[in-house]
C-alpha cells in the first residue's frame, strides 16, 4: 500500500513525509479528478465466491472472505500487522500515515454476507485505528514463459468531500525480501494495484523500484497512472482490480486493469537489468489489503494535513475475494505454505495468547485492542499451545504483541521453549514498562532452528518478584 512520496511500507529512507506514491506529479492530477465525485446511488452486494477460473488459467490462490458475520480474516491465509510499523522499520509504515493498525473485529471483520470490511475508526481523543493484513504466502510470481494475474473485486469506502480526507485504501503487494529487512525497498520491488486517496474517484496503479530517491522509478513518486472507475464511481460500487505480470513477451511486462480495461504498463526496456533483477529474481511476492489515514500521498493532494477534524469515522473498506492465477506454467509452492496437517495451527498464523491448550498462573482480561489477553504473567508462569506446525523450513524470528507497566529499570524475558516448560528458550526477547498494562507494542525475537510439529510454550522468566508482563498475541516469521 502504498509508495507515495515515501512508500507507505517500505519507504527506506526518511523523507517519511514524502511518501510514496506519487509526489508532486499527483497535485497536477487532483484537479482532474474532482469533477468525478458526484455520489451516486447503486445497490452494493457481494458476489460471495470467487469467479470462475479463465480458461487456459490456473488458479493458486483465493479468499472469497466467506464466513460468519464478527469474525476475523483467515489466519492460515493472513498474517495481520499492527501498531505504527513493523519491528525495527521506519516509523508510521514509512508514510506518515497516523493510524494504529489492530486485530480488532472493530476494525477488521468478515460481515457474512462474502465482504472483508476493513475500518478507520477515530476515538473520543482523535487517534485513529485501521486494519492491514497480508498473504502468509510471499512467493506469488510468474515462471518462465507464463503470466500472473492477482485481482481484487474491492469498494473503496463509500465517502467522499471533506469527509474523506485522509482515507487511504490500498490493495498491492511487496517483493518478498522486505519481510524481516524493512530497509531494502524500493529494490525489492511493490505493485500498486488500487490506491486511493481523499475520496477521488480515481485508481492509482504503480511500480517501485531501483533506488531511493529518484532511479529509474522515479522514486519516492513511482511510474505510476490514474484513471477513473468505468461507469459508477470507485466509492459506490464494486469494482475488479487486477494487476498482470507477463513473462510471455520479451521484454516482460507489467499490466493495470479495473474492471478489465487496461489504464497503465510498464516494461522491462524501460528500466535497467540490474532493477529488474533485483525487483524480479528473488522467491516472489506477498499480496497486502489496508486502509490508512492520513501520510504524505493524501496530504499531498489535499493541501493540507489530513486526516481533519471533518474526516467521517467508520467508513469501510469492502473485499469481495482476492485470487491469484496463472496461464502457462504454474510454479510449485514450497512445502512451507502448504496447509498444516489436520488438528495443528500454522506456527506463522497469528496465534491468540488467549487461546492456550494448558497453563500454570495464567488469568485472561479484555484487551484494549479487542478481545482478551494473557495478564499479569509473572516469573515461571507459562501458556501451552499444542500442534503448533513450523513445516519444513525454520522461522527467521516471532514477534509477540506485549505490554508492561512494571515499575522503572523493572525487566524480565519473554521466552519460547519447545515440548517442555524447562527446555532450552528457542527465542526470547526482554520487556520492561511499555506505558502501561494495555499500552502494547510488537516486540521482535530471534528464534533457533525448529520444524516440524510442536508444543510450544510461551514463559515469563524475572528475577524480580513485582516483574509481569501481558501478552495479547503472537506469531513465528519466515
Amino acid at each position: 500500500m502504498k509508495d507515495y512520496a515515501v512508500p507507505e511500507h517500505h519507504r527506506t529512507s526518511p523523507p517519511p513525509l514524502v511518501r510514496s506514491r506519487r509526489g508532486r506529479q499527483l497535485l497536477a492530477i487532483a484537479s482532474a479528478l474532482v469533477v468525478t465525485l458526484g455520489m451516486l446511488t447503486v445497490t452494493l452486494t457481494a458476489q460471495a465466491a470467487v469467479p470462475p477460473t479463465p480458461t487456459g488459467w490456473s488458479l493458486a490462490f483465493s479468499d472469497d472472505f466467506n464466513g460468519s458475520a464478527g469474525t476475523l480474516p483467515s489466519s492460515g491465509n493472513w498474517i495481520f500487522d499492527t501498531g505504527h510499523g513493523y519491528p525495527g522499520g521506519p516509523a508510521n509504515w514509512g508514510t506518515g500515515e497516523v493510524q494504529s493498525y489492530t486485530t480488532s473485529t472493530s476494525n477488521i471483520r468478515l460481515d457474512g454476507a462474502g465482504n472483508l470490511r476493513i475500518t478507520p475508526l477515530r476515538d473520543g481523543a482523535g487517534n485513529w485505528t485501521s486494519a492491514r493484513i497480508e498473504t502468509q504466502r510471499s512467493n506469488f510470481k510468474p515462471a518462465e514463459g507464463s503470466i500472473m494475474r492477482i485481482e481484487g473485486r474491492i469498494q473503496m469506502p463509500n465517502v467522499t468531500g471533506s469527509a474523506a480526507l485522509g482515507y487511504w485504501p490500498a490493495f498491492w503487494a511487496l517483493g518478498s525480501p522486505y519481510r524481516g529487512n524493512y530497509w531494502n525497498w524500493p529494490a525489492i520491488g511493490e505493485f500498486d494495484i488500487m490506491e486511493n486517496v481523499n475520496g477521488l474517484n480515481a485508481v492509482w496503479g504503480v511500480l517501485h523500484c531501483g533506488v531511493n530517491p529518484g532511479g529509474p522509478c522515479n522514486e519516492t513518486t513511482g511510474l505510476g497512472a490514474s484513471r477513473a472507475c468505468p461507469g459508477s464511481t470507485c466509492q459506490s460500487a464494486f469494482h475488479t482490480y487486477r494487476f498482470e505480470w507477463d513473462r510471455t513477451v520479451n521484454p516482460e511486462q507489467l499490466r493495470w486493469y479495473v474492471d478489465g480495461q487496461q489504464y497503465h504498463s510498464v516494461s522491462e526496456g524501460q528500466l535497467g537489468a540490474t532493477t529488474w533483477s533485483n525487483m524480479t529474481s528473488h522467491s516472489g511476492y506477498f499480496i497486502l489489503l489496508n486502509v490508512a489515514m492520513g501520510g504524505a500521498f493524501p496530504n499531498a493532494l489535499a493541501g493540507i494535513g489530513t486526516p481533519t477534524g471533518s474526516t467521517a469515522s467508520g467508513v469501510p473498506m469492502m473485499v469481495d475475494y482476492v485470487a491469484v492465477w496463472y496461464r502457462g506454467t504454474t510454479p510449485t509452492p514450497p512445502p512451507t505454505t502448504s496447509s498444516p496437517p489436520p488438528g495443528t495451527i500454522s506456527a506463522y498464523s497469528t496465534i491468540q495468547a488467549e487461546a492456550y491448550n494448558a497453563q500454570s498462573g495464567i488469568q485472561t482480561e479484555a484487551c484494549s485492542e479487542g478481545g482478551l489477553n494473557i495478564a499479569y504473567i509473572a516469573n515461571g508462569d507459562w501458556a501451552r499451545y499444542n500442534n503448533v506446525d513450523f513445516g519444513s523450513t525454520r522461522p527467521v524470528d516471532f514477534v509477540a504483541r506485549v505490554a508492561s507497566g512494571a515499575a522503572g529499570g523493572v525487566s524480565g524475558l519473554v521466552e519460547v521453549r519447545i515440548d517442555s516448560p524447562t527446555s532450552t528458550p528457542i527465542g526470547s526477547f526482554a520487556i520492561s514498562n511499555t506505558g502501561g498494562w494495555q499500552a502494547w507494542r510488537s516486540v521482535p525475537g530471534n528464534v533457533s532452528a525448529v520444524t516440524g510439529v510442536h508444543t510450544v510454550y510461551l514463559t515469563f522468566t524475572s528475577g524480580q518478584p513485582n516483574d509481569f508482563v501481558n501478552v495479547n498475541w503472537f506469531v513465528f516469521r519466515r
